[in-house]
């Protein structure tokens, strides 16, 4: 594939300004403006699912701490040493572009009439190269020669991101020795620990460019669905969204449930999991899933309108329309039965492989769907005795109120981030980012371990309770 900079993209859908990235020698008269970073957008194009050649759209941003107007062979050191991102959002069936400008990209879209775009103060590429993937067939700019071959499974999927991966580093090989970190949230909990596999299992064969993996990151993560559901009826009872005869009828579907997917009837499952899922919700009133606290789903502005304009598509060098689903449309449909197969194995084998990734979950702890408990029990269960022994650190500057909560365990870690939804980048932009990058670069995470006080407390109760029966 062609290299395929983007030099600037429009500032709002009516075109009338833009945004900068680096200078285009085709136009002198851009000299002197502010630039962000060094930028290209394009396609991969890859064999599969079926006979027809797929189209897997990215977008990648230069770190900032790399002049974008220097060539990159007089900052290689500097270049090869920053760990490159993958970012991929879920659905199944969503852009990852919408992870870009509503969570950690270097731009915003505004909640107005326009779709006015400026430069994010937040963005996770400040020390980092990130690179976002439309994935898989049917998400995003992506697309499929024939429009009924759309990826069926996990498999599948890390093979073609693997042959996508292979192309982008064959066309940008500046970043091929760059520590590779695949990084995703909510339906990416599948994705991201597939991916990785193959990356691993393609590194020990000898095939291909060998990728330098050294890590997952995911939030929110929807790894183990039957786990999930259970603690999202659990969830929704505990806030008094349901009432406990209302819990005993999901108890008893849920139970129905769990049988089908016992007998690994994986599409009725699917049906059977989405059915208890929409039941919590109407029993709620509506609640939006991804946040309780909220009766509406994060506002879009005008981000489709934006990436559907001829000036937009222009620059990026789309070619497509762009298409955006939550766990619903014809790649969900593809995927069906996918969701709610259990992916928490392939998160024990790369926890223990011997390269000793690093491995980062966390989550917002206002989210039903893909929340705390769930990433915890699954953590349990993976690191076995150690797990529950490990330090938990109430993350926060001295005075402050909790960024976070925080345990580690050789390879792993976790955080547990307070006031925020499912979309933990968009509610607390800052944290989520410093969280980042105190993983990425073996930073502290300053805070308190409440060990020694909670047992101050509970031994002045128990002298307490002593003196009352003397």
């Amino acid at each position: 594939m062609p290299r395929q900079p983007v030099y600037s993209i429009p500032a709002n859908a009516a075109n009338t300004q833009t945004i900068h990235f680096w200078p285009d020698p085709a136009k002198k008269d851009e000299e002197g403006l502010p630039k962000t970073a060094r930028s290209y957008a394009g396609y991969a194009d890859v064999d599969g699912p079926g006979p027809a050649k797929s189209h897997l759209f990215y977008w990648f941003f230069e770190s900032q701490t790399c002049d974008p107007n220097l060539d990159a062979a007089e900052q290689k050191d500097l270049i090869e040493q920053t760990p490159l991102l993958i970012w991929l959002n879920g659905g199944p069936g969503a852009s990852s572009l919408a992870g870009l400008f509503l969570e950690n990209g270097p731009l915003r879209v505004a909640d107005d009439a326009a779709g006015t775009i400026s430069v994010s103060p937040d963005s996770w590429n400040q020390e980092a190269h990130l690179l976002y993937w439309d994935q898989p067939v049917g998400a995003g700019y992506s697309y499929c020669e024939t429009e009924d071959a759309y990826v069926q499974d996990e498999e599948t999927l890390g093979r073609m991101f693997w042959l996508a991966l292979q192309q982008f580093f064959d066309t940008y090989p500046e970043y091929l020795a760059c520590p590779l970190y695949v990084c995703g949230e909510s339906y990416a909990g599948k994705y991201v620990p597939y991916i990785a596999k193959r990356i691993h299992e393609e590194n020990g064969s000898g095939a291909g460019k060998h990728l330098n993996l050294s890590g997952i990151a995911v939030g929110n993560g929807w790894i183990k669905p039957e786990l999930s559901i259970r603690i999202m009826i659990d969830y929704a009872y505990a806030s008094g969204f349901l009432g406990l005869n209302q819990k005993a009828a999901l108890d008893f579907g849920y139970a129905e449930f769990q049988e089908v997917l016992k007998a690994e009837q994986m599409k009725k499952a699917t049906d059977l999991g989405n059915g208890l899922v929409n039941a919590v919700l109407a029993f709620g009133g509506g609640f939006d899933v991804y946040d309780v606290r909220r009766w509406e789903d994060l506002s879009w502005g005008a981000l489709p309108a934006y990436l559907g304009t001829a000036a937009v598509k222009e620059a990026l060098h789309a070619e497509h329309a762009w298409q955006f689903a939550d766990n619903a449309g014809p790649v969900a449909e593809a995927l069906k039965a996918d969701v709610m197969a259990d992916a928490s194995p392939l998160y024990a084998d790369l926890v223990h492989a011997k390269e000793n990734y690093k491995v980062l979950l966390y989550t917002g702890d206002f989210d039903t769907a893909c929340g705390y408990q769930s990433t915890e029990e699954i953590l349990a269960e993976i690191m076995k005795d150690g797990w529950g022994n490990a330090r938990r650190l109430i993350w926060k500057q001295a005075q402050g109120h909790p960024k976070g909560f925080v345990r580690t365990l050789r390879n792993v870690t976790q955080v547990a981030i307070p006031d925020s939804g499912h979309e933990v980048p968009y509610y607390q932009p800052q944290i989520s980012r410093e969280m980042l990058y105190n993983w990425l670069f073996d930073r502290p995470f300053h805070g308190q371990d409440p060990a020694g006080v909670v047992e101050d407390i509970l031994r002045r109760a128990k002298e307490d309770a002593d003196k009352e029966t003397t």
